[in-house]
This record gives C-alpha cells, structure tokens and sequence, in this order.
C-alpha cells in the first residue's frame, strides 16, 4: 500500500495547483481524478465555453465590419468546425497539464474514483493508498430542476450544449444566472432566437442591481426576450429547438464515504472553516465543493491556501473573500469585486459612488463598444475602495485593478494618482475618480 504525504482528490484547476504548490513544499503527492484533467474549468466549463463566446463575437462584429471600413461580402459561422477547434485548444491545454505533472517526480497521477475509508484511507478500486493529509476538491456538476431532467438530446446541461454542430433555430434558457447569461448573449451573436427565464426579479441577481438592469436593457435591445419572476416549468418550452437548463451548480460530494467517516455536509457541500479545514484535523476542502461561489480562481485560490495551512499549521492564513473577483464573459464583459452600492447601503455604510460612462472614453468609441460603464464603492471617512462594479468592453481584465487596490487597502485618491495610458479603456478607471474627487 502505498503512502503520501498529501492526497488530492479531484484534479480540476483547484487539485492541480495544490499538487504544484504542495510539490514546492517539498510533499509527496497523488492527484486523483475519475475523469479528465482539468476538471469542469478546462474541459467543461471556462475554457470550452469562453472560446465559443469569443467564436460569436467575431462573428458579430465580421457583420459590423463595414463601420470600420471593411468590406466582408458575406460571414457566417460553421459551429462544427468551432467545436472542433475548441477541442484541440481543450486537448492542447489538457496535455500541457499532463506534461507538467510528469516533470514533477515528487507528484503521481492516477485516474481513479475515489473513497474516503478513513482519515487516512482511500479506495481507489481495487487499490488502496494513505496519506498524513487528505484535500478533497472534487468540483460539482449541473443542477437538474425537480421534474425536469438532462435528457442530452432536447434538454441540455452547460456540458451538453458545448457539443451542439448545428445552430438551434430557437433555444429557451432556464435560469438567469452567469451561465445563463454568458449563452443567451452567445447564442444571439449568432443569430438564434433566445428566451432566457429567470425566478428571481432580475438577471444576475447576484450582482449590482444597476448592471443587472443594464444588461437586461442590452439584452432586449438585441432581441433577446427576458422573463424575469417567472417559473419555467410553467411554459411551453416544447416549442423550442434545445432547452439550456443552467439553475446553478451542486457540489460532487456523493459517493465518497464523506460522512460515513464524519465529515461534516450542509446539504451536498463540505462545510469548513476559514483555513479550509473540515471537522476532521488532517481533511480539508476547496473549490465548488465547499463554495456557494463557484468560481475558478477561488478555487485554485483555496486549494492553495489549504495546503500552505497543512503545511504551517501553527501559523495557518485565511482569505478575504472581498477581493476574490467575479467575471461574466456576456456581450458587454461584467465584472465587479467586493461591496456593490445595495450590499453597502443594507449594512448602513456611509459610501462614495464614482462613476464613468463608456461613451466617454475615447478607446470605446474606437472599437465602438460604448455600452456600459465602471461604478466605484468606497467608505466616505477613510477614502477606502470597498468595491467596484463594471459593465463594458475588456471588464473582465479592468477588475484587476480593483484587485490589487482592494487588498493594499488604497484610497480613492491614491488610486486616482496612478498614471493611465491614453487612449485605453483602463483609463475610465482614473476619469471617474477625478470626475468625484476634482470635477473633471
């Protein structure tokens, strides 16, 4: 039987960089993974779906060429050929993975499913290994909707619709969440009819109320139609073509001895502590599993953390979770960080709002993507950026800024004395804190 010092139950982008990071410190590891590399992110997920999205954004913007003085005399777009070239991006990723996992001696791979036997034990098939510590970061999978199940053929996961070679002609969209969202604006860049359903009051009822409104504005100008406080099992979804059921994901934890060796579940997920332990000493968790925000970068951001904290347990280190961004790969891009203006003014904070219009930025005009705009949070006593919240082109890469502002704690001034280029869309950044702080 074999034994490590860390085994790492799932290899998705959480799993993977524990493994790195707990070979740098000097442990001996197995990565264990019933299916591909990579995980949900770069097979199912991220990578799959966000080259799809850029695919139906040139597509859209090849019909616009004109405005910038190119004449196309026809452009379409052939799916099964996107869906191949997405394969071999997904396939190329994957294998990198793979080869840098074999230039790792200290790491073994091993595809298997796994089960916890005890704090120490794990069953993989006809195998059994053991390990000091055990990381469990096993991802999660579509949510079905009571009645209404995943039949891969009319009624599609987010996995599933990934493998369309035809263009529905019309596509219902059950749930309004990113997902939901990031698709809806997809499947309109290439000219299919969309329905996007959402129980809640809004779309992206997670985010800003501001963006949610604007990008719901956007949508219905783009003939996308949007019903928001509506159930979808009370419509005639028969009439459409496919059905994209994306109500949330549920995290894998079922079928891994978890609880028959104690560790503790609310609901389906792992429950931890703040220095990703679960109730059992040596155990921790990371990534969807644990997180009711299932984003990529917390997960790697966890995994990482949790093994630093196996590693140096008289000195473990939590995580803030406000400067942990989120990103919607819509047409426009969303993106937002830590406190929005409602989730400040509900805890009765005394807040600055700065703001910039896209209209005004001369690199928006420019590529002429001027929808949008770049919404600032800070504390009114100490100047602090609490928050920002963004809608516009290249949003998912400008919220980096507010990474970096966030957790060095600056001031709407100190941020506002950083040099931006000109023309350039980050310089928005810098124009709605002089507009707030100088008037102009």
């Amino acid at each position: 039987m074999k034994s490590y010092d860390l085994a790492i139950i799932g290899a998705g982008w959480a799993g993977f960089n524990a493994a790195l990071r707990a070979d740098g410190l000097g442990l001996k590891v197995v990565l264990i993974e019933e299916e591909e590399i990579g995980g949900t992110c770069l097979n199912r997920g991220c990578i799959p779906t966000k080259f799809l999205v850029h695919s139906a954004k040139l597509f859209s913007q090849a019909k616009k060429a004109n405005q910038f003085g190119i004449a196309i005399s026809q452009s379409q777009i052939n799916l099964a050929e996107a869906k191949q070239k997405k394969d071999i991006l997904v396939k190329t990723l994957r294998d990198n993975l793979l080869n840098l996992l074999r230039s790792r001696k200290a790491i073994d791979f091993i595809k298997a499913r796994a089960k916890l036997i005890s704090r120490n034990e794990i069953s993989l098939g006809d195998e059994k290994i053991t390990s000091k510590f055990i990381l469990i970061a096993s991802g999660s999978r579509p949510k079905e909707l009571g009645d209404l199940k995943f039949d891969s053929e009319k009624v599609l996961s987010s996995t599933e619709i990934l493998n369309l070679e035809n263009l529905p002609k019309n596509i219902l969209i059950i749930g309004g969440g990113v997902i939901g969202c990031e698709f809806a604006s997809l499947f309109s860049n290439l000219e299919t009819e969309v329905l996007i359903v959402e129980f809640m009051d809004r779309l992206l009822p997670q985010e800003d109320v501001e963006i949610s409104r604007k990008i719901e504005t956007i949508f219905k100008k783009r003939k996308i139609n949007v019903m928001t406080k509506t159930d979808a099992r009370n419509l005639d979804w028969k009439s459409f073509d496919k059905v994209l059921l994306c109500i949330g994901r549920d995290p894998y934890t079922s079928e891994m001895g978890l609880q028959d060796i104690g560790i503790k579940l609310e609901k389906t997920r792992i429950v931890t502590d703040e220095y990703m332990r679960t109730d059992i000493e040596n155990i921790y968790a990371a990534g969807d599993c644990t997180s009711p925000k299932q984003l990529a970068h917390l997960a790697t951001h966890q995994a990482i953390l949790a093994v630093e904290n196996m590693v140096n347990s008289n000195n473990p280190h939590t995580f803030n979770i406000n400067v942990i961004p989120s990103c919607i790969f819509t047409d426009p891009e969303i993106a937002s960080i830590g406190l929005d203006e409602s989730s400040a003014r509900k805890q009765n904070l005394k807040i600055i709002i700065d703001r910039f219009d896209f209209l005004g930025s001369g690199m928006a005009r420019i590529i002429n993507e001027t929808e949008g705009f770049i919404k600032i949070v800070s504390d009114k006593d100490t100047e602090k950026i609490l928050g920002a919240a963004m809608i516009g082109p290249r949003v998912t890469e400008l919220i980096a800024i507010f990474s970096v502002a966030i957790k060095q704690g600056l001031t709407r001034r100190e941020l506002a004395e950083v040099i931006f280029a000109h023309p350039t869309l980050s310089e928005g950044i810098g124009e709605a804190l002089h507009k707030g702080l100088y008037g102009f």
